[in-house]
């Protein structure tokens, strides 16, 4: 099992740890509802140095990502971040990314953790046709192991991160970044978050993590820092009605069905994989579609439970679920057959053979 630059430090601070994509992380440390509140109300910090970072270079650079990303990579401009997805040639998506344009032959992809191998894979193998090679010094690198990056997330945040940095960042633009000393380490300081509480996250070079963690810790300690898991992390993307891979999307979803329409771009020049099968989903309309719900009856939604109508006919399943931490009330997202998917609509969620009642809401629920 893989560790982090800042595993040792969640040990020593009493943290719950499992397995996570290969890596031992911090699944909470205080409690997940009390952590979740913090991020909401103050600051926490999160180690999501398990992510994954694949560098893409050269002049083929941009046409390259046109075709294997969902998103217009055209519209990017240097230090602007774009949330995409690469289609997997069947229909489905290989992995949702965030894709980062350092100039216009620079880019740098942020990958799912569990996704690294696979996507590494899949790029590869398609750069193959635009004659890029991989490697370092090359078109296509991954700096996956090289690279440690904490997100620092909630109203707090950058009133924390602030004292850390010699150029204001408080003001910075939602989904931007910039290449900046941050407690004096290099570093790459983007605005995106998977929270929806505010925050930004910082790349480092894993030498780097201990005087980031010590200054971190320092600048943050009279905004009540706290250290966030896993566990908490999955709570408060949930709330704002954010997918998580390999549960509300994966290699077997259209973005078109997970409500992802306005990352698939059919623009002029950009022939990217799958897009004739993408348009005519679109054109014809997915006979499902993700949806919030909101629990009306008691109960708490979970991965894999059933979706039925009001007369107990299954129409779908839970793809993600909690007790919102903030609503106090069971939450979820979910696939369900299209006549069923307007907001409004009343469904039910299989709990031991019981239909316990729901109701399709707009997301975020928060």
């Amino acid at each position: 099992m893989k560790t982090t630059a800042f595993t040792e430090y969640h040990i020593a601070n009493g943290a719950k740890m499992a397995e996570f994509a290969g890596y031992n992380m911090p699944i909470e440390f205080t409690g997940i509802n009390d952590e979740h509140m913090t991020v909401r109300e103050k600051a926490g910090v999160f180690d999501v140095s398990h992510m994954g970072e694949i560098w893409v270079k050269g002049e083929k650079a941009l046409p390259f990502l046109q075709h294997i990303t969902t998103n217009d990579v055209s519209k990017l401009f240097d230090g602007k971040v774009q949330y995409s997805c690469m289609p997997n040639g069947r229909g489905g998506i290989v992995d949702d990314i965030l894709v980062y344009r350092f100039d216009d032959k620079t880019y740098m992809l942020c990958v799912n953790a569990a996704n690294i191998d696979k996507d590494w894979e899949h790029i590869c193998r398609e750069g193959k046709a635009f004659g890029m090679e991989p490697g370092r010094g090359k078109e296509l690198y991954n700096a996956s192991d090289e690279i440690s990056q904490l997100a620092v997330q909630g109203p707090l945040a950058m009133k924390i991160v602030q004292k850390m940095c010699d150029e204001p960042v408080e003001e910075m633009t939602y989904y931007t970044f910039r290449k900046m000393q941050v407690a004096g380490c290099s570093a790459i300081l983007s605005i995106t978050g998977y929270t929806g509480a505010g925050g930004c996250e910082i790349y480092i070079a894993n030498e780097d993590a201990p005087r980031l963690w010590k200054a971190l810790w320092e600048a943050g300690e009279e905004y009540g820092l706290k250290n966030i898991g896993l566990g908490a992390r999955d709570t408060l993307r949930l709330e704002k009605g954010f997918c998580l891979y390999g549960n509300d999307i994966d290699d077997t979803t259209s973005p078109i069905e997970a409500g992802l329409g306005w990352i698939t771009k059919f623009v002029d020049g950009k022939d990217f994989i799958d897009r004739d099968v993408m348009e005519k989903l679109k054109a014809e309309g997915p006979k499902r579609k993700l949806v919030g719900f909101k629990m009306i009856d008691r109960g708490v939604p979970r991965h894999g439970y059933d979706l039925a109508d009001t007369e107990g006919n299954v129409i779908g399943h839970v793809t993600s679920g909690t007790m919102s931490p903030s609503l106090r009330v069971g939450i979820g997202l979910g696939y369900v057959k299209s006549e069923h998917a307007a907001v409004g609509s009343q469904i039910a969620v299989v709990i031991r053979d019981r239909l316990i009642r729901a109701e399709v809401v707009k997301i975020p629920f928060v």
